[in-house]
């Protein structure tokens, strides 16, 4: 019980921070945010980061991947986005939708899935407490 009133309590926190964002920039790559880093302590070398990413209307990240200890769960908190894993199919997720990365996934699409509407997704990710860099570019 103790550990689901935590993890209750933890997605409040995320929620919060996430509605406190600031706005979006006028242009169109992504604005991201660490907003919560903190090592778990029954589980050594691992911690949770959470990171808001902002899209403004028809904003778009590069093709990336991200740190190779990364399990990540994302979540549309407004709008839609765009996205495609690995070479899944390319899918549009609405506001509480939520997909799922794996460590050594590529990240091929991530963007608005609106030319008119701002975009928001938290991304929590658990990761060797050691990653600094969470996603690096894709050079083609």
């Amino acid at each position: 019980m103790k550990r689901i009133l935590g993890a209750v309590a933890l997605a409040a926190l995320l929620a919060g921070l996430a509605s406190a964002a600031p706005a979006l920039a006028a242009d169109t790559s992504a604005k991201v945010t660490l907003i919560y880093d903190h090592e778990i302590p029954n589980v050594p070398g691992k911690s949770l980061k959470a990171v808001l990413v902002e899209y403004a209307p028809g904003g778009f990240s590069d093709a990336h991947t991200h740190a190779k200890s990364a399990f990540i769960t994302a979540t549309v908190l407004e709008g839609s986005i765009t996205s495609q894993v690995n070479d899944g199919p390319v899918t549009t997720y609405k506001a509480g939708q939520s997909f799922t990365e794996l460590p050594g996934d590529r990240h091929a699409v991530s963007a608005n899935g609106s030319k008119t509407e701002p975009a928001r997704l938290l991304a929590v990710f658990v990761v060797d407490t050691g990653e600094t860099e969470l996603t690096t570019p894709i050079h083609h």
